[in-house]
């Protein structure tokens, strides 16, 4: 069913559309499965699952970190991670910076703005981003693709498009100065409300593996 439901889903998005599994929580097996149909873009919320993971799992898979995390954990996935979706501080930055730097390597990051009305989601105000992007990128090793959100969660369909809607005027703003390419929004309750409001990457986990136990 995993193989099935994954295959579903990518087919019936937009061929610019990059899926990520959201395997937080989920067996190595029903990773494997869904690897197995050729996909290899994979996100997981917590480091000390993602690093064991990344342990056993095949070596070509692209392990997305989606979660909030926190500068001391950055050192254990900065060898491998692919793509850290939620850079919520300047701070956060420059960790990550730093352990790149120690790893050899230059770590693809995207902002996490908070567009939703609740207070419990992490994020840059636009303020505070705009106010980060106007000075020049001096860390060598990370490099900023893009921006990342979670709307509301709400059946409020004009409340979650609006949310996405302002999310993307403020990655087409920047996307030609920096060369973005990545706007990350959109889950498995609202993914295709993002894909119309223009997200090029989606986090889906349900809709693939089933209900978290």
């Amino acid at each position: 069913m995993i193989q099935e439901n994954l295959l579903n889903i990518k087919a019936s998005v937009p061929e610019h559309v990059t899926v990520v599994a959201v395997s937080k929580t989920k067996p190595a097996d029903a990773i494997l499965e869904a690897h197995q149909s050729g996909h290899l873009d994979f996100g997981e919320n917590k480091v000390q699952e993602l690093c064991q993971k990344a342990e056993t799992l095949p070596k070509d898979i692209r392990w997305h970190m989606i979660g909030h995390l926190q500068r001391n954990k950055v050192k254990y996935i900065a060898p491998f991670v692919h793509l850290i979706h939620g850079v919520d501080s300047e701070r956060l930055l420059v960790e990550i910076n730093k352990q790149a730097a120690k790893n050899n390597r230059i770590i693809d990051v995207l902002l996490q703005l908070h567009i939703a009305e609740e207070t419990t989601k992490f994020g840059f105000s636009y303020e505070e981003a705009e106010a980060l992007l106007a000075h020049k990128n001096t860390l060598e090793n990370i490099r900023i693709v893009g921006v990342m959100g979670m709307a509301t969660f709400s059946e409020n369909t004009a409340q979650v498009k609006a949310e996405f809607d302002g999310l993307y005027t403020f990655f087409e703003k920047w996307k030609k100065p920096l060369q973005w390419t990545t706007l990350s929004m959109g889950m498995s309750n609202d993914y295709p409300v993002a894909i119309a409001s223009g997200s090029t990457m989606i986090r889906v986990g349900s809709l693939i593996f089933g209900k978290r136990n």
